[in-house]
């Protein structure tokens, strides 16, 4: 299977955002690509305005788009975005959203795991999501899901061998470190690849915001980074087999325990 991680940088415009995923996408497949993966929040970049005057249906247009998109590309493609929620004192939630597309059919993950750390609150302005999800042999997780493994095997237990897991990463004090080393533990941990792709890094990055640090990586069942972007705007497109998360899992049956 041929994967493309679209490391790309999102503003706060959807139609902009939108355009930039279509181009990126067409030539992922102009490269072979059969599944195409987007950052979280590819919709609307985080720290750019307010997430629910962004949110849509998952049948919305933007969402429509991404489908038709998938179709035209003959392709599957996951791309972060926000739908409505909840409302909770005085925000009107959104779910973190991955919309997961082969151009017929639609699924959605709802993050499960909000990013309430390193001194941000996700919680006050999104609903964490209450059920993890596959697809064939796809599972998926979200950003800060990285720091939680019983998320991972418990996907793999569900039949995933590959992870997908689209992220904006903050920046800030040894945050490169961890985000490289969480994504092979979790790699070993479940003993799938994992394929993390985050938003490039903005030319001015606060640390602490979660806008992106680059370092989107495709990441095999040995923990062993197969391919791995820098900070900036990247579209890497690699080859994997799946039998080498059989080959890994008969050697280490760490799922069994």
């Amino acid at each position: 299977m041929k994967i493309a991680l679209a490391q790309i940088l999102s503003s706060g415009d959807k139609l902009d955002n939108l355009a930039r995923i279509q181009d990126t996408a067409r030539e992922a497949a102009q490269r072979g690509a059969e599944l195409i993966v987007f950052p979280e929040a590819a919709m609307k970049a985080f720290q750019s305005g307010r997430l629910d005057e962004a949110a849509e249906p998952i049948d919305g247009p933007f969402g429509t788009a991404i489908k038709e998109l998938a179709a035209e590309v003959k392709a599957m493609i996951v791309v972060g975005m926000f739908t409505p929620a909840d409302t909770q004192g005085k925000f009107n939630r959104v779910h973190n959203t991955l919309l997961i597309t082969d151009g017929q059919a639609v699924k959605r993950y709802d993050k499960v795991h909000t990013y309430d750390a390193f001194g941000y609150t996700e919680s006050d302005t999104v609903a964490p999501g209450a059920e993890l999800v596959t697809w064939g042999k796809l599972g998926f997780a979200t950003c800060y899901d990285i720091r939680f493994p019983e998320q991972f095997k418990a996907l793999a237990s569900s039949g995933a061998k590959i992870i997908v897991l689209p992220a904006s990463w903050a920046n800030g004090e040894d945050k490169l470190r961890q985000w490289q080393l969480l994504g092979s533990a979790r790699a070993l941990d479940s003993t799938s690849f994992v394929v993390a792709v985050g938003q490039a890094q903005p030319p001015e990055a606060t640390p602490g915001d979660p806008t992106g640090i680059g370092h989107s990586a495709l990441i095999s069942p040995t923990g062993k980074r197969i391919v791995e972007a820098g900070y900036g705007e990247e579209l890497l497109v690699a080859e994997i087999e799946l039998s080498d998360v059989d080959k890994a899992r008969a050697t280490l049956p760490v799922l069994q325990g």
